[in-house]
């Protein structure tokens, strides 16, 4: 009994050190880190992404999440910018580019007001809305946006390979 106690310690402990990463990600195909060079999504990846994004439902969590934050920031920093936590922020902005970028592939790191932003959007309307959307989040003060343009590729059909 203590061995199987101990094993399922050990698996929670270690499920939540992976899911308390730093960085946050408006889809599960963003770039880990924000030094990666970006890979090209696949159209399907894209538009899965993109009808994500755009559900009411989804919208709703995005937009409740951005007001749980701000919430605890006005209750517990009496709503300062500053001394803001790097996390909440970075979250903020995850969410606040999620929802308003859909089919984008974004990697969000927050460090001391600073954004820095990598990863990859459909358009470069999308790319120009990226440092706007963020400074809307109290606490960003600049934005450094990595990103870059890359249109969905369309998968490959192997039916029109000839031999």
């Amino acid at each position: 009994m203590k061995k199987l106690t101990s094993f399922l310690l050990g698996s929670v402990l270690l499920l939540g050190t992976v899911a308390c990463a730093d960085d946050a990600k408006t889809s599960a195909d963003a770039p880990n880190t924000v030094e990666t060079t970006p890979d090209i999504p696949e159209a399907e990846q894209v538009q899965d992404a993109q009808e994500d994004a755009q559900s009411e439902v989804r919208r709703n969590q995005l937009n409740s999440d951005i007001r749980a934050r701000e919430q605890r920031n006005n209750a517990f920093n009496n709503g300062a910018e500053q001394s803001r936590d790097s996390d909440d922020i970075a979250s903020e902005v995850r969410s606040k580019l999620e929802a308003n970028l859909p089919a984008s592939e974004l990697l969000i790191k927050a460090e001391e007001g600073m954004i820095i932003v990598s990863g990859t959007v459909p358009t470069e309307e999308q790319l120009q809305r990226i440092e706007p959307l963020a400074k809307e989040i109290k606490g960003v003060q600049s934005v450094n946006n990595q990103a870059v343009v890359a249109p969905a590729q369309p998968e490959e059909d192997n039916n029109n390979i000839e031999n």
